[in-house]
């Protein structure tokens, strides 16, 4: 794959080096700090820059009944996303820019009283043996500028790796490193770390699990994540795309907000069920 130079800017599509690198950052532990690990699931956090909320999140899960082929599927499935992912608001894809890479958009539930976040991102994916990766990062897109209702976050690098322990089994790992564009109260940070990514790990596992059965029922053949053929996004150029600066979007101040009752409680519920 080769880099594409612009002539404001450069917009990168990730090169062979890039997902290996990523590779060597999830199973890196180095500098991270354990934050939550039971049973099959592991935490780690490594905080950048304190005031500004910038830290880096990684999570690692063992799948014992879950093919690496599965959880492939399910992670790039974006119909089945709709389905599984509680915190979704809006999803699409935007276009493809290469066999293996597209723009989409995502905008996600932040834990109240935070205002909701969106991203608009390069996503590029590669198996590389036994192992899959697919990793984003955010872009700026004219056509879809910042909304009112909601903050436009910066994944800086976001990305799994899923790696094949045996015929019917994985261990997935999320890295995830975003600029929320805001200072965020402590106990986001903790509470991401010590139950939001757990409890998505868990969400992701489950959605794997009923996967083949949905899958069945709903274009069971169609996979455009394998089969480029089958992609109907049309294509974008890359000169309609540059980097998102973090300065040119809102920076809001919640440091000093503090978690809704409502949120406390839904989280003393799910952990009396773990």
């Amino acid at each position: 794959m080769m880099k594409t130079r612009m002539s404001e800017e450069e917009v990168l599509i990730p090169d062979d080096r890039a997902f290996s690198r990523f590779k060597h950052e999830c199973e890196s532990e180095e500098d991270w700090s354990v934050t939550y690990n039971k049973s099959s699931i592991c935490v780690w956090i490594q905080v950048l820059e304190e005031e500004k909320s910038l830290h880096r999140i990684k999570c690692r899960m063992l799948c014992k009944d879950i093919p690496a082929e599965t959880m492939y599927d399910v992670l790039h499935d974006i119909e089945y996303r709709r389905k599984w992912d509680a915190n979704v608001i809006e999803t699409f894809d935007i276009g493809k820019l290469t066999v293996n890479a597209d723009v989409g958009y995502y905008s996600w539930k932040c834990p109240k009283p935070l205002k909701n976040r969106d991203v608009i991102t390069l996503r590029s994916w590669l198996p590389m043996g036994n192992d899959y990766i697919i990793m984003n990062h955010s872009v700026k897109h004219t056509k879809y500028p910042p909304k009112k209702d909601l903050v436009r976050a910066i994944s800086i690098q976001t990305g799994y790796l899923i790696q094949r322990t045996g015929p019917t089994s994985c261990t997935l790992t999320y890295l995830a490193q975003v600029d929320p564009r805001g200072s965020l109260p402590k106990w986001v940070v903790n509470k991401s770390s010590q139950f939001l990514a757990p409890k998505a790990m868990k969400r992701i596992s489950k959605a794997c699990l009923r996967y083949p059965e949905w899958k069945q029922k709903h274009s069971p053949g169609f996979k455009p994540w394998l089969f480029p053929e089958q992609n109907p996004l049309s294509s974008i150029p890359l000169s309609e795309l540059s980097i998102q600066h973090a300065e040119s979007l809102e920076n809001i101040d919640e440091s000093s907000l503090s978690e809704s009752k409502d949120e406390r409680a839904e989280h003393s519920d799910d952990e009396g069920n773990n």
